[in-house]
């Protein structure tokens, strides 16, 4: 009995309740593409608005994201960059911590020592720069603002270290320049030729790869003005063997024979069928015939009128066969 229940249930749940939940599927689909179809159009609209300097257009798209996603961290930071190119720091501030509490990101943390750096919070901004570091130390830009924030705190040692890890990155004599002004300013005479050196050294290596990617270049080039450039094949022409006769001498033996062969068929057409004339003699003979006086000769004269006959009738024969002219 209660198993017959149970049966029961679950064919009332597939009955009513299946196709419910499967129409709510079918909605959860359709509000996420049209979710997503929105978000995609406000980024778009808030980094064109950013790149053309439409600050309040940018901003309104970035808060209408996080209205819709309260947890996009990209939108924070972005709102933080934004409020930061506006000079309103706090917010700059308060947007870019929102931002690594969601998403541990040193993008973040380096824009948020950046502002710290621009409002003179020394001490945070290489907080947040070393905490950047930590997480990405692939980026040389990091080491440089860095070595900033510590030189800002008079801390000249560690700004050259950073500025060091800065050069084996990038390879710039720029950043060899900045350890020259540090050395120059604590008046360290050694260190100051040691980088001076070190910068020419630079200069030469840099002017050293400027030549050879010239030349490179240049034999790139002319390795693709010697290359032949290959030409289509040209497809096999199709000749045909000529006539021992030209074809103007052809053409005109063939009309000949057809007019030949219509004037032949006309001319038959044309004459009369002639019937075969008998001669007077035949005729007499034929219509009187001769009293012989022996029997002899009686006998011979029949057979040879016969004969005659005989010729006249199936000549007649022959005539009657080709066909007439009505007159």
């Amino acid at each position: 009995m209660l198993g017959a229940l149970l049966i029961l249930g679950f064919a009332i749940f597939l009955a009513f309740f299946e196709p419910v939940l499967a129409s709510r599927k079918l909605l959860n689909k359709d509000n996420t593409k049209k979710y997503d179809a929105e978000i995609k159009k406000l980024w778009t609209i808030a980094k064109d608005s950013m790149n053309s300097r439409k600050t309040l257009r940018a901003e309104k798209a970035l808060l209408t994201i996080l209205k819709l996603d309260e947890t996009n961290a990209a939108a924070y930071n972005r709102l933080g960059i934004l409020y930061a190119k506006a000079q309103n720091y706090d917010e700059a501030i308060e947007c870019f911590e929102i931002a690594q509490s969601l998403d541990n990101n040193p993008m973040s943390l380096h824009n948020v020592g950046l502002i710290y750096l621009e409002t003179g919070a020394f001490e945070k901004a290489t907080m947040a720069f070393q905490q950047a570091l930590k997480l990405d130390s692939s980026v040389p830009a990091r080491f440089l603002a860095l070595a900033k924030a510590e030189e800002k705190l008079g801390h000249k040692k560690s700004a050259i270290e950073a500025l060091e890890s800065a050069y084996n990155l990038d390879k710039s004599t720029t950043t060899l320049r900045q350890i020259l002004t540090i050395y120059e300013e604590s008046g360290d005479q050694e260190n100051i030729e040691i980088t001076t050196a070190r910068i020419e050294q630079q200069i030469a290596a840099d002017a050293l790869k400027k030549a050879e990617l010239e030349k490179a270049k240049k034999k790139e080039k002319k390795i693709k003005e010697s290359a032949p450039v290959r030409m289509s094949r040209p497809q096999p022409k199709i000749i045909y063997p000529r006539a021992n006769t030209p074809i103007k001498a052809l053409k005109k033996a063939a009309i000949n024979s057809l007019s030949k062969t219509t004037n032949s068929a006309a001319a038959k057409t044309k004459t009369p069928t002639t019937r075969p004339s008998v001669s007077a003699s035949q005729s007499a003979m034929i219509k009187q015939p001769t009293i012989v006086k022996d029997q002899g000769n009686s006998l011979s004269n029949t057979t040879s009128r016969d004969k005659k006959l005989s010729t006249t009738t199936s000549s007649s024969h022959r005539a009657n066969k080709r066909p007439r002219m009505i007159q």
